[in-house]
């Protein structure tokens, strides 16, 4: 494998890495990847975690993600069948199980981060802390919101979420795309890198030949189409650690663009694959 940039945690401890390039899977992978992990999670900037709703980002990162938990429910509600059985996983804080309960789905949850665990409880939610404590049990569908790219041993944890897809189930992952035009535009600067949290950087490539070799199909991709907007807002921050109306107009613009090029060539900031067995 081969250099393909060096970047660093810019949003926690500073620590510098490294992005390898699997020619093979057309996928990044970030080196060196920390034995403990759980330190570099371990901040109030980490909003999935938290709910925070302090600064300007925090509080755009929550009313878009009033209107994705609508999107993701519509979404996922094409592939409900009778049982309509739900796991997703890193549920981070609730709020997906949360919807999806309201509207019928027997749920379940898994979350590794003790303090997103905590808020779920709060919101009534019981999360579990692995997919070694799930029941034997298996889901119409398994939902992965941007999680895929945080998971240590991705070949085990892969299969271990197979196992419990139901044979006619349908498998939805949401990871950043380092093809698209904002993650080139920022290059070490771009805020979905999120390296060392982010341990695997995929191409939509990588998601079909990962996927196909465990005998699942990309049967459709559909666009996140605010992720742009969002992550060029931190990048902006982490290239140039100024604020301002200027920044937004510079990320807005780039966050535009990039959905516009996508258009084209279909590499926006972030997918959602679908997936189902072959």
């Amino acid at each position: 494998m081969k250099s393909f940039l060096k970047t660093k945690d810019y949003s926690v401890t500073g620590d510098e890495f490294e992005l390898l390039y699997d020619e093979g899977l057309d996928m990044l992978i970030t080196t060196p990847q920390p034995e403990n992990l759980v330190s570099y999670y371990e901040s109030e900037k980490y909003i999935s975690h938290t709910d925070a709703k302090i600064s300007l980002v925090d509080k755009l990162y929550h009313l878009i993600k009033g209107f994705s938990l609508k999107r993701k429910l519509s979404l996922i509600s094409h592939f409900s069948k009778s049982s309509k059985t739900l796991l997703d996983i890193g549920a981070g804080t609730g709020d997906f199980l949360l919807k999806a309960k309201h509207n019928k789905w027997v749920t379940e949850g898994v979350e590794p981060n003790s303090k997103a665990r905590m808020k779920a409880l709060d919101k009534g939610l019981s999360l579990l802390t692995s997919m070694e404590s799930l029941p034997s049990k298996k889901y119409q569908v398994i939902t992965l919101w941007h999680v895929l790219e945080h998971m240590p041993d991705l070949e085990n944890q892969i299969l271990k979420m197979l196992w419990h897809l139901e044979e006619s189930g349908t498998l939805v992952i949401a990871v950043p795309n380092f093809n698209s035009f904002d993650a080139k535009h920022y290059g070490k600067f771009w805020a979905a890198y999120d390296t060392p949290r982010h341990l695997w950087h995929f191409s939509r490539t990588s998601i079909e030949k990962l996927f196909a070799e465990k005998g699942l199909k990309v049967i459709k991709t559909k666009p996140m189409i605010f992720d742009s907007f969002y992550v060029s807002i931190l990048s902006e921050k982490y290239k140039s650690d100024k604020k301002g109306l200027g920044s937004l107009v510079k990320a807005f613009c780039v966050g535009l663009y990039s959905n516009m090029a996508a258009w084209r060539t279909k590499e926006y900031s972030s997918l959602i694959y679908i997936l189902q067995k072959s």
